[in-house]
């Protein structure tokens, strides 16, 4: 049966076309079952894309067309979930302006995000603070506390100290609790959310050991599901290898941030792993045919191991590839793309971790100043969203195919257990033949 489907699948996608298609998310909360997500019962796989700036415009409400247009140019090539920034922390069109205290405009825009999402049937993945100083991180934070008497000497501290987890927790409670002015559902009760993510891009260079993160992520994880039980959790790490898998270090690139892939996600509260990859950025001073390689490897090795040591489902949340990089093509990026869209989907047929990728980022016309390299207006790239396009549409090939495969097997059961019970009251006498 299995061979037939994949046979099946193949012969589907050998054509190459644009394909315009609207993928529906579906109205449950998204589960994991062993190295799965479930939606509905069934495996669910994610094209998706990077868009952390939703709320952000959503606040203004003369710019949330930017919001629906860019929903709308998503569903239509087949993106199903949006990871988006749940936090501003201290400086302009703040959500938290000070400790505890909330902008409800700011607030109105992202109940608004939440609201399209599910209007347009998008997933999203709510990131809750920054590794980094832009729209606050844990820089912020950490001044907050400074300001109250703390004596804090690193950013860093933002892990350790307890006044500022203090100011942290708050804030998940805040968020998770809110109520939607839009939708009239508390955030921790909207299927639309997918998962929370604790904090994007975890960094604590202070403690490469990776003892501080793991004893935060511990205690952060298990804060969030103190209160949301409904929701996934993923870390927000970038898939750094850590101490407790000294063999994999060696594939990093020499970086030092005090994470580890294996432990961090290790931890009960987390519900799948996240890996990022920016070989412009981390291998900057080697040709694209070295970046690939590298790119490869580091796909195939954190597959591997969500599969067969976390046994948990695996995004890649954030990829990309800048228009800023020197020599830089559209065929470059396509083939980047490509590269990882194949990795997912080879893993993603045979049932494996790979559940999807989110490229990083998706502007929609009329956002200049967003640009960052690694934006992707659709309208504007056809050749890239062609290529977004055709993954969706193979991801919902493979998902209608195991989704037909677990009909069949349940239509299997019960007509097994019917014949059972005719056969036990008709004293197991059979007619025919």
């Amino acid at each position: 049966m299995k061979h037939l489907a994949f046979a099946i699948l193949l012969s589907i996608l050998i054509h190459h076309q644009c394909f315009h298609i609207h993928v529906e998310a579906g109205g449950g909360f998204i589960r994991t079952r062993g190295v799965h997500f479930l939606l509905n019962g069934n495996p669910y796989y994610a094209n998706g894309f990077n868009a952390y700036w939703l709320m952000y415009m959503a606040s203004d409400p003369s710019q949330r067309s930017k919001v629906s247009a860019v929903f709308n140019e998503a569903s239509r090539h087949g993106l199903t979930v949006a990871r988006t920034w749940a936090f501003n922390d201290g400086g302009y069109r703040a959500l938290q302006y000070s400790p505890g205290s909330y902008n409800e405009q700011a607030f109105k825009g992202l109940d608004f995000v939440i609201a399209e999402a599910r209007r347009y049937g998008i997933k999203l993945i709510l990131s809750l603070a920054n590794n980094y100083d832009s729209f606050g991180g844990k820089k912020q934070y950490v001044n907050w506390a400074r300001n109250q008497g703390q004596y804090l000497t690193s950013d860093d501290d933002f892990f350790r100290n307890p006044v500022v987890k203090g100011y942290y927790k708050n804030h998940i409670k805040t968020v998770l609790n809110r109520y939607n002015s839009f939708t009239g559902i508390h955030y921790k009760d909207d299927p639309t959310i997918m998962a929370w993510e604790l904090i994007n891009e975890p960094r604590c260079t202070s403690d490469p050991s990776g003892r501080t993160i793991q004893a935060w992520i511990m205690e952060m994880a298990s804060h969030v599901k103190s209160i949301d039980r409904n929701h996934l959790l993923e870390a927000g790490l970038e898939g750094f290898y850590g101490h407790s898998t000294p063999q994999r270090k060696g594939l990093n690139p020499s970086l030092e941030i005090g994470t580890d892939f294996i432990a961090n996600n290790r931890i009960p509260g987390i519900d799948f792993a996240t890996v990022h990859t920016y070989p412009d950025q981390w291998l900057s001073s080697s040709n694209d045919q070295y970046q690939l390689s590298f790119l490869n490897n580091w796909l195939n090795a954190h597959i591997q191991d969500a599969q067969y040591i976390l046994r948990k489902p695996i995004l890649l949340t954030e990829f990309g590839k800048s228009t800023k990089d020197p020599g830089f093509s559209t065929h470059q990026r396509d083939l980047l793309f490509n590269t990882v869209y194949y990795k997912i989907y080879s893993s993603a047929k045979r049932g494996g971790a790979a559940a999807g990728g989110l490229f990083w980022q998706l502007l929609t016309e009329g956002m200049d100043s967003f640009h960052d390299g690694y934006e992707i207006v659709l309208s504007q790239s056809p050749s890239t969203a062609n290529v977004i396009a055709q993954q969706s549409h193979k991801l919902n090939q493979i998902r209608k195919i195991f989704a037909r495969m677990r009909n069949m097997e349940r239509w299997k059961r019960a007509r097994a257990i019917r014949r059972a019970q005719w056969l036990a009251r008709n004293g197991g006498k059979q007619i025919g033949n």
